[in-house]
């Protein structure tokens, strides 16, 4: 099934028409985004221009107002051209939805003053902020932020000091231009997200742009911790479908499996079966994320989910993620060693998907043990992210 054949909601298929047609772009210039650790600039003007970075900025600030579905579809449609693009647009997108829902006033309109600009996010804190008459003091170092390099602003998850003493967490949101930018990302797979590390030299956050503990002391709805997965996880189902579309223009030309008497692999019916089996596994893959995603979108946010529902939407989405693997691995198998060529786009999408689908969210150890717990009535889960 491909991307622009998802069943979609009405107000999803003009973002997603957008998207899709930006593959050739994209496909064009993955190699370079990955070489360079960054999104290379065409893959960024394509995104920017086709209004994809404004998806979901509220409408009367110039963006799109999209929900957590289409979010997800666009980053599908996206993956299947370039992993690494899908993945820093979709959690830019997720940022300004989630840390935008909780802006008001002036700093609502810094934050939106550019709809189409790109931000990023991270909560890997090797740094702290000190509380101070004048605001959050952070110094240290923030690592893993996904497009920090083309960033406009970083949302930052602050462990707080009062006096030299731990006072729980806050958040800071930051213009990246009063960061530095440290190149550190190495990695097999998402190498062109530019998931580097931004560093802060006491760095004076005002205290309209921060959080305190206090603050903070309501665990964060759903639609925040559950629907920061469906972001991470619709670029690799993306990039899922990119390597179904690689492996069947394999079996529509004339390549034949080594020392067989099949002329073409296409001819051969395990081999068709076991590329069925692939398709089977991403379409339920994908139906899993977007229905995950449709049930975020219509949650109140006056009503808490609880626990155990918050960790059967995990469990589904553990279950497309291991799927994703799954179809890839097969793909691969199919293909033979020549997938794994640097000049072959399989391979790609293979250490895209093994480095992305392992996104800590979707730890399947842990939230498979938050589901056995919470379903026998055993509180808490074990994860502080639920």
């Amino acid at each position: 099934m491909s991307i622009d054949a998802v069943d979609m909601r009405p107000a999803g298929v003009e973002p997603v028409a957008r998207a899709v047609a930006l593959a050739t772009t994209l496909a064009e210039h993955a190699a370079e985004t990955e070489q360079s650790g960054r999104l290379a600039p065409a893959s960024v003007a394509a995104v920017r221009d086709a209004g994809l970075l404004a998806l979901t900025v509220p409408r009367e600030l110039g963006g799109l107002g999209a929900d957590l579905r289409t979010l997800a579809q666009v980053a599908m449609a996206l993956g299947a051209a370039c992993p690494s693009t899908a993945w820093v647009t979709s959690l830019s997108c997720f940022s300004k939805k989630s840390v935008g829902a909780g802006l008001r006033g002036p700093v609502r309109s810094a934050y939106f003053a550019d709809p189409h600009a790109l931000v990023c996010a991270t909560a890997v804190a090797e740094g702290h902020g000190r509380q101070s008459a004048d605001g959050l003091r952070l110094s240290g170092r923030w690592r893993m932020a996904s497009g920090c390099e083309d960033a406009a602003w970083a949302f930052l998850i602050v462990p707080v000091l009062r006096q030299d003493t731990p006072a729980g967490v806050g958040t800071a949101l930051v213009p990246v231009g009063d960061l530095v930018v440290e190149r550190s990302w190495r990695s097999a797979g998402l190498a062109g997200t530019g998931s580097h590390t931004l560093l802060a030299e006491d760095v004076v956050v005002p205290p309209e742009y921060t959080t305190s503990p206090a603050d903070r002391c309501t665990p964060p709805p759903a639609a925040v911790t559950v629907g920061a997965v469906v972001a991470h996880l619709a670029p690799m189902i993306g990039a899922a479908h990119g390597a179904l579309a690689v492996l069947q223009g394999v079996l529509a030309g004339t390549r034949a499996p080594s020392q067989t008497t099949y002329s073409r692999l296409v001819d051969s019916p395990l081999a068709r079966h076991r590329f069925g089996q692939a398709s089977h596994l991403i379409d339920t893959a994908t139906r899993r994320v977007l229905d995950v995603a449709g049930q975020l979108d219509a949650t109140d946010p006056a009503h808490p989910v609880p626990s155990l529902e918050r960790t059967q939407l995990r469990m589904r989405l553990v279950s497309a993620a291991a799927e994703c693997r799954q179809a890839v691995e097969w793909l691969l198998d199919l293909h033979g060693a020549g997938g794994f060529d640097p000049g072959n786009p399989l391979q790609r999408f293979w250490r895209d998907v093994s480095v992305g689908t392992r996104y800590a969210g979707l730890n399947p150890y842990v939230t498979e043990e938050d589901h056995d717990r919470l379903l026998l009535g055993i509180e808490p889960p074990v994860s502080l992210a639920l």
